[in-house]
């Protein structure tokens, strides 16, 4: 998928509230090696070097464009081009006090086999932190669901059109449990206030929508976002105020290695 760092950044303030929430839960006094899985532009990386500035630090993208961002304005750390999905401690480096993620780990699939893999590559008595989107029935994504399934294109969005990737959180407590000596999973829902013109359009086109912009042509695109728009406008109508309230539920989970 190809990202665009400006649009998935213009709602910054909402984006990073989760990793502040999440950082907040970490109870680690001076991790020596830590990994930012899907660190994207890096914004939330650097939150990790504030908590943590003596620590080794490594952010891990597989878009160049968000790379390009991070190593921009943030040229000290160290950005690597990777999937997560294929990531693992080497034996050279040796395992990481932290692997975090922030937002990224619900683009890749097999849940049953990722999280226990990327546990193992936590060292004893690290942590594994990661917050993910759990919204994924909520209007926003029901209505781009139901946009995706038009015989306009629904061939060419078919692998997206049933995209509910993240499992119950007590499926993640069977998942880790046996690998944990301390195990805190929960969800919370951000009442987001958004302003502007579309708002909740222009929220998913800096997440959800990415892989149908990479699907569709320029005019097939055009005009799945005026159908998805117009859905967006009656489900969540813009208020006396100005402002358009989105709901998000987001899962969290931090898992201590045995």
């Amino acid at each position: 998928m190809t990202w665009n760092p400006e649009q998935y950044l213009r709602f910054g303030g909402h984006r990073l509230r989760p990793v502040l929430d999440l950082i907040a839960a970490i109870d680690l006094t001076d991790p020596g090696r830590v990994i930012d899985l899907g660190c994207g532009p890096g914004n939330a990386t650097m939150l990790l070097r504030e908590r943590w500035p003596d620590c080794v630090l490594a952010g891990l993208d597989n878009d160049p464009a968000m790379l390009e961002k991070a190593r921009r304005d943030f040229a000290d750390e160290q950005w690597q081009e990777g999937d997560a999905a294929e990531w693992a401690a080497t034996a050279e480096e040796g395992r990481f006090d932290l692997v975090f993620s922030n937002a990224a780990l619900h683009w890749l699939t097999d849940h049953a086999f990722l999280f226990p893999r990327l546990l193992r590559a936590v060292a004893p008595k690290g942590i594994l932190a990661c917050q993910m989107p759990r919204n994924f029935s909520a209007p926003s994504h029901a209505l781009l669901r139901e946009t995706m399934r038009d015989p306009r294109w629904r061939d060419r969005l078919a692998a997206f059109a049933d995209w509910e990737p993240v499992a119950e959180p007590t499926a993640y407590y069977d998942w880790l449990s046996p690998l944990a000596s301390a195990l805190d999973i929960w969800e919370t829902e951000y009442l987001q206030v958004l302003h502007g013109e579309d708002a909740v359009l222009e929220w998913v086109k800096g997440s959800a929508l990415v892989p149908v912009r990479d699907a569709l042509d320029a005019g097939d695109y055009a005009e799945f976002l005026e159908r998805y728009r117009l859905k967006l406008r009656e489900a969540y109508p813009r208020r006396s105020d100005g402002a358009t309230l989105l709901p998000f539920r987001r899962l969290f989970i931090v898992a201590r290695a045995a």
